[in-house]
C-alpha cells in the first residue's frame, strides 16, 4: 500500500492497495497497472511543494480555498488536508483534475508525498514470532488492529523498476535491517513457460470474503495469449500492455492483481514463482459489457516471469 506520513500515527493515511510477494533479498514483485492510477487526491504534501508546484496552477479564488483547506504544520512544515470538510474535499479533488497536476501514484511517490509499503500481518504480536526481530520496528512501523485482530508491521519500499507493457513491477525493501528481510519467506523465480497440461500450479491470493485471509487456489492453463490492450493514462499518455500471457481458469477476484502463481518443482522440491496475476476479467463473464456487480471469474490473464528475464536476473545479480 501506499502510505502518507507513515512516520505519524496521527497523520498516517493509507491507499492504493496490491497485492506483492518476496522473491529473495529484498526484492518484491507486483503488477504496475496501479502505479500510473490517479490518486485525484493528496493527503499531506511539503510545504515546499505546494508553494511552488501547486499554488501557481490556481487562480485566487482556488488559491484561497487550497490555503485553508491545507493548513500548514510549521514544526514539520508540511502541509495536511482537512478530511472532515468533506464538502471541500470533493472541490479541492475537483481541482486537482483541473489544472491536470500530476496525482498519479507513481508520481506521487518521486515527488515523496507518499512512499509504497509491505503490509505485513499477524495473529499475534510479535513479527514472525521472534521478539528480538520485533525490537527493530518502533511505533511508527508497528501498530495494533484489536478490531481486525491482527498486529501490522510496515516496511518501506522502493520502486526499482516498473516494466509497463508486460505489467509487472519491481520494488526493493529500503531501509529496514538485514536480518528482518531475511526472515521474510520468498519464493524463487521460475522462468520457464509451463505447458498446458501442468497440474502442480497455484494461485495464491487474497481469500474470498475478506483481503485478511489468504487463498491458495488450483490453477490452470487453459491457453497462450500474445497480448495487446491499452491501458488508460489521462497525464502521461495512454501506453500499451503486450506480449506472451497464460489464459487461466480458476477463482479470482477484483484485488487479486499482484498475487504469484507457484509452481511446486518436484525436483527441487520447492514452490517457485512461476508468473504474476495481471487481470480477471474475462469478457464472457461481463454483463452488458459491464464489470460492475461481478465479483467472481473463472478465467484469468497472467504474466509469466519469462517476460523479464534478464531484467530480474540482473537485480538478483546486483
Amino acid at each position: 500500500m501506499w502510505v502518507y506520513n507513515s512516520n505519524d500515527p496521527l497523520r498516517r493515511h493509507f491507499g492504493n492497495n496490491i497485492c506483492a510477494f518476496h522473491i529473495g533479498n529484498g526484492l518484491i514483485l507486483s503488477v504496475s497497472h496501479n502505479l500510473r492510477t490517479e490518486s485525484g487526491f493528496v493527503n499531506s504534501m511539503d510545504e515546499p511543494l505546494f508553494q511552488n508546484e501547486i499554488i501557481p496552477l490556481l487562480n485566487q479564488p482556488q488559491a484561497h480555498v487550497f490555503s485553508q483547506y491545507y493548513t500548514l504544520d510549521a514544526t514539520t512544515n508540511k502541509r495536511y488536508a482537512n478530511p472532515a470538510d468533506t464538502n471541500t474535499s470533493k472541490i479541492v479533488s475537483d481541482t486537482f483534475k483541473q489544472i491536470k497536476f500530476d496525482t498519479r501514484w507513481v508520481t506521487l511517490s518521486e515527488k515523496n508525498i507518499c512512499k509504497p509499503h509491505l503490509i505485513i500481518q499477524f495473529r499475534d504480536s510479535q513479527f514472525y514470532g521472534d521478539s528480538q526481530l520485533t525490537g527493530n520496528f518502533d511505533s511508527s512501523k508497528y501498530f495494533p488492529e484489536p478490531a481486525l485482530n491482527r498486529h501490522t508491521y510496515l516496511i518501506e519500499l522502493e520502486l526499482q523498476k516498473a516494466f509497463y507493457s508486460n505489467d509487472i513491477a519491481l520494488y526493493k525493501i529500503v531501509n529496514t535491517p538485514k536480518e528482518v528481510i531475511d526472515k521474510l519467506p520468498s519464493a524463487t523465480p521460475d522462468f520457464s513457460v509451463l505447458d498446458d497440461d501442468e497440474l502442480n500450479l497455484y494461485c495464491l491470493q487474497s481469500s474470498s470474503g475478506s483481503f485478511l485471509g489468504r487463498l491458495l487456489n488450483n490453477a490452470k492453463i487453459e491457453g497462450y495469449s500474445d497480448n495487446w490492450s491499452s491501458f488508460n493514462d489521462r497525464v502521461g499518455g495512454n501506453y500499451v500492455m503486450e506480449g506472451l500471457r497464460y489464459l487461466i481458469r480458476g477463482y479470482f477476484r477484483f484485488g487479486s492483481s499482484g498475487a504469484p502463481y507457484l509452481f511446486y518443482d518436484a525436483s527441487a522440491n520447492e514452490f517457485k514463482v512461476n508468473a504474476v496475476q495481471s487481470e480477471a476479467s474475462p469478457i464472457q463473464l461481463s454483463i452488458n459489457n459491464s464489470r460492475e456487480g461481478n465479483y467472481q471469474y473463472v478465467n484469468a490473464i497472467a504474466s509469466p516471469l519469462r517476460n523479464i528475464q534478464e531484467e530480474i536476473e540482473t537485480f538478483i545479480a546486483s
